[in-house]
């Protein structure tokens, strides 16, 4: 689990989605007892002490909880609430998701079923940093650069098309990460409009893209985050 302070108050913490049942036992723990209460996109826990836990719903929308489903939500003699049992079941679901990464020195592109990379590609191309030098040089310097990074970006479009495109029909999502300047750049590749379509939060900031990059890529998307606010 990880921690940070919120704009505006309290703090957001992100939680694996195997251990967010435990969590919110946890939670009605210290604070109390829970009520779970439903909005668009958002489950929100109203704790007796006033302290309240917003969670927004990864990979909207979520589903009515069916009769028996808990989603591992008993802890001891806990049980948790029908929309917090939901939630749980939601996020702990398999699911299949494409991811595309990008930055101007690198790309990866991969097809994940839970947490399980089942194919991918990782690429990189050569694309210089800026020229302290003036004039004429620094003109052919900028074209020069210009070209690779179109050059860059057409690579990283073409590699999400060999990836991600022949499996559409199985991808619930797609999720976006690198920079957002060139994953801005490769949306106007209009091969990659049924992908985008399907475009779902959070953006990844990350490195980079490497193997290595792109195999971490589900604790970070599949991850809860959890609006925390202290009575």
């Amino acid at each position: 689990m990880t921690a940070r302070p919120a704009a505006g108050g309290g703090r957001w913490v992100s939680v694996a989605p195997e251990r967010l049942a435990g969590w919110i036992a946890r939670f009605a723990e210290r604070h109390g007892a829970i009520e779970a209460v439903v909005l668009p996109d958002l489950v929100r826990l109203d704790a007796a002490d006033g302290a309240v836990a917003e969670c927004p719903v990864p990979f909207p929308p979520l589903r009515p909880s069916r009769d028996g489903e808990d989603g591992g939500g008993r802890e001891g003699e806990f049980r948790l609430p029908p929309p917090a049992a939901a939630l749980v079941a939601h996020v702990c679901r398999e699911r299949t998701v494409g991811v595309l990464l990008a930055r101007l020195g690198g790309h990866a592109a991969g097809v994940f079923t839970g947490a399980r990379l089942v194919s991918g590609k990782v690429g990189s191309r050569q694309v210089h940093g800026r020229s302290a030098a003036g004039g004429w040089s620094q003109q052919r310097f900028a074209r020069r650069r210009d070209k690779q990074s179109a050059e860059a970006l057409r690579a990283a479009a073409d590699v999400a098309v060999r990836v991600l495109l022949p499996g559409l029909a199985d991808l619930e999502a797609v999720v976006l990460g690198g920079d957002r300047r060139s994953i801005d750049e490769i949306r106007r590749d209009r091969r990659l409009a049924p992908l985008f379509a399907l475009e779902t939060g959070p953006f990844l900031t990350v490195p980079d893209p490497r193997l290595t990059v792109l195999e971490g890529a589900p604790a970070l998307f599949r991850a809860v985050r959890i609006h925390l606010l202290d009575p």
